[in-house]
């Protein structure tokens, strides 16, 4: 086989159809668009447009509800902690605050706090204290033989 004899699978590379290049073409003149109105022209974007008709997206009641000042918590996973304890950038003997847990580089930053959630395994002995967690994660480090202290009303779901 020689370079001038590769060739791609049969069918597998469509030729793109080329509009407006001539009546020989099939999509000439108007290029499929027809004849006037806005849809023929350029620049159209009707979204949504059911040609006066009340539209959908408007005949549908509102649902739901954005909580102007929900928390926004940092999560982390308590398998993510015990991957850096066994890496050696967290310290399992001394208390682990969010602080530690932004300076070790596991959250980006704390935005309203740090939530910890049950994921993964843990089996170190670990003193977190934290804003918020989860049942599971809690019962999962005393389970482990640490303790996790949640700092503000907001505990446990």
């Amino acid at each position: 086989m020689k370079l001038n004899e590769l060739r791609d699978n049969p069918g597998a590379a469509k030729k793109s159809k080329r509009v407006a290049r001539g009546p020989g073409s099939g999509k000439g003149k108007t290029a499929g668009r027809g004849i006037k109105g806005q849809k023929s022209r350029s620049g159209v974007a009707i979204g949504g447009y059911e040609g006066g008709q009340m539209p959908l997206y408007r005949r549908l009641p509102k649902r739901g509800f954005n909580k102007p000042n929900a928390k926004k918590f940092a999560v982390v996973n308590l398998g993510l902690i015990q991957k850096f304890v066994e890496a050696g950038k967290l310290d399992a003997k001394n208390e682990i605050t969010e602080d530690v847990l932004v300076a070790a580089g596991i959250v980006r930053r704390k935005l309203d706090g740090i939530r910890v959630l049950a994921k993964g395994e843990v089996s170190s002995k670990l003193k977190l204290a934290v804003t918020g967690a989860s049942k599971a994660a809690i019962a999962a480090v005393e389970k482990a033989g640490g303790s996790l202290s949640v700092t503000t009303a907001t505990a446990a779901e």
